[in-house]
């Protein structure tokens, strides 16, 4: 199967019906991903195949979790997962990607400069010390291992009413029962992500 039959099926897998613009879009994501990788190491994963599974699909699993949000921010984006996709899926998001890697920032702002992604920013920062314009309505990421750490260094750029969204393999029982006070896990969602094999949940955290 070619990267569009892929991208395609696993979009119908998730209940997401995407315009074919938008996947386009996605697929051109997906190589710049792969070209910039051979040179930057921005993910472990190599091939497109994986890439659309494992980073596509993967970040595109958590959208219907978003729910009404306006501002998102990603933190430790990386490659611009899963900031990106979710920036491409839904335009009317205003993403934040925050990294403290020049390296990876530099990717990002030329995905966004040959994306055309107008509702992107690229803010190269340590997410402790950047100090939003607007408080996010979410901030999620796939990259704290420790959710404690998650609610410690990102907390403080939440609305009234907003979440944390931390994306994780196995539930993390042991995680959650250390979180701070004040802080309580809302909800979890199981994911079933197309060519992933292995459990993935997404957590929502919420000031008590």
């Amino acid at each position: 199967m070619n990267a569009a039959g892929q991208l395609s099926r696993g979009l119908t897998a998730l209940g997401l019906d995407l315009p074919m613009a938008a996947q386009h879009k996605l697929l051109a994501f997906a190589a710049l991903l792969e070209k910039w990788n051979k040179v930057y190491n921005l993910t472990a994963l190599r091939g497109e195949e994986q890439i659309i599974s494992h980073h596509l699909l993967d970040s595109l699993a958590v959208l219907p979790q978003l729910g009404a949000a306006r501002q998102l921010a990603d933190i430790g984006s990386g490659g611009g997962l899963p900031g990106i996709p979710l920036a491409i899926a839904r335009p009317e998001l205003r993403v934040a990607l925050v990294d403290s890697s020049q390296k990876k920032s530099a990717f990002q702002q030329q995905a966004k400069i040959e994306l055309g992604l107008a509702n992107v920013s690229v803010q190269c920062a340590r997410v402790e010390t950047w100090q939003p314009a607007e408080k996010c309505d979410a901030v999620i990421s796939r990259a704290f291992s420790d959710l404690a750490e998650f609610v410690k260094l990102s907390g403080h750029l939440l609305n009234e009413g907003g979440a944390l969204l931390a994306m994780k393999g196995v539930h993390p029982y042991e995680e959650i029962a250390q979180l701070p006070t004040g802080w309580q896990v809302a909800d979890v969602t199981r994911l079933t992500v197309p060519g992933v094999d292995g459990a993935r949940h997404l957590l929502r955290i919420k000031r008590k």
